[in-house]
């Protein structure tokens, strides 16, 4: 008589044990590989999250973010796996998700009551990640897009980098006198005054809301390429995203997508600490992804300010999953 246990007899000898459910298992990106950062060299993109919302002015909950977004990606997983590969209906592109090598290498060591050696650790991992491979960050608040920037340029050898910039703020602000040099509202000013960038070489698209008094004489002045909701609106998303794309890989060694979830419009997704109203829909925001998921000098790519516990439906992280799918099947798999 067989004393095989009943989970001997699924390990590798029935039909359904290559598959799992999205809901099960250990939630990696895609359910992707678990591999220290030094070990991911034969990947095509390694992803590191980041749970540091330490750095917020309004509403905090964004630490919550990358388990959230590596939760929902296992949906993408799941259906490639049991269907051998995905046809995309948006795009009428097959995608081959084996072409598609990810390994996840976990979250950064963060320190909340340290901003300092936080934004120390956040830049030497990226650093380490973008010398072998693609990087993709999940945060996290966005000043910890500084910190990676500055990462991404040491570890890819690059001098010049562009930032393209998906948000519904600028965060431009040089100084506030309650939160200091260095806070999420200040992160695109800080990349500029760094050695590696450049506002002349910054896109920002799906700004909105409200800025400092005469912004827009600042962004004309420092050149910085500004590309606002009613300029969207009225031209369409597509040919903007291409002019911010072609403006910050001007003159640069590789470009830098930042994607700020507040970008997208809070009745679509909630679950943000700083939501403004009338900002882009879903399949804007998807569309943006495929087209700078396609662009050659694209080098890295981040989601950040997913606070899930705003939206208890998932709705939030589940887009923020699918923009990183759909800019990396783009990069490499279509």
């Amino acid at each position: 008589m067989s004393r095989e246990t009943p989970a001997g007899r699924f390990r590798g000898d029935h039909p359904a044990s290559s598959l799992e459910f999205a809901y099960a298992g250990i939630p990696t990106f895609l359910k992707a590989d678990h591999r220290d950062v030094e070990d991911i060299a034969d990947y095509n993109a390694g992803v590191v999250g980041v749970p540091y919302d330490s750095a917020v002015s309004n509403r905090p909950g964004a630490r919550y973010g990358p388990r959230a977004v590596r939760e929902a990606s296992g949906w993408w997983d799941y259906l490639s796996g049991y269907k051998g590969g995905l046809t995309n209906m948006r795009t009428g592109e097959d995608v081959d998700f084996g072409a598609l090598s990810v390994a996840d290498c976990g979250d950064v060591p963060v320190f909340p009551m340290d901003q300092k050696t936080t934004a120390e650790s956040i830049t030497a991992h990226v650093a380490t990640v973008a010398e072998r491979a693609f990087p993709v960050l999940i945060g996290g608040d966005h000043y910890c897009t500084f910190p990676a920037f500055r990462g991404f340029a040491e570890g890819a050898g690059h001098d010049d980098v562009g930032l393209v910039q998906i948000d519904a703020h600028t965060d431009t602000v040089s100084e506030s006198p309650i939160f200091g040099r260095e806070f999420h509202g200040s992160s695109t000013a800080l990349m500029a005054d760094s050695p590696y960038g450049d506002l002349e070489n910054v896109s920002q698209v799906a700004i909105r809301g409200y800025e400092s008094p005469a912004f827009f004489e600042f962004a004309e002045e420092t050149g910085l390429n500004l590309f606002a909701m009613p300029e969207i609106e009225e031209r369409g998303l597509d040919a903007v995203i291409r002019d911010a794309i072609a403006a910050a890989a001007e003159g640069t060694d590789a470009v830098y997508v930042t994607f700020d979830i507040d970008s997208v419009d809070p009745s679509v997704a909630p679950g943000t600490g700083t939501p403004e109203p009338a900002g882009l829909s879903a399949s804007q925001a998807l569309t943006a992804m495929e087209v700078l998921g396609g662009h050659d000098a694209v080098g890295a790519v981040d989601l950040m300010e997913v606070a899930p516990d705003y939206d208890p439906a998932g709705n939030t992280s589940r887009l923020a999953a699918n923009l990183l799918v759909a800019f990396l099947e783009r990069k490499f798999a279509v």
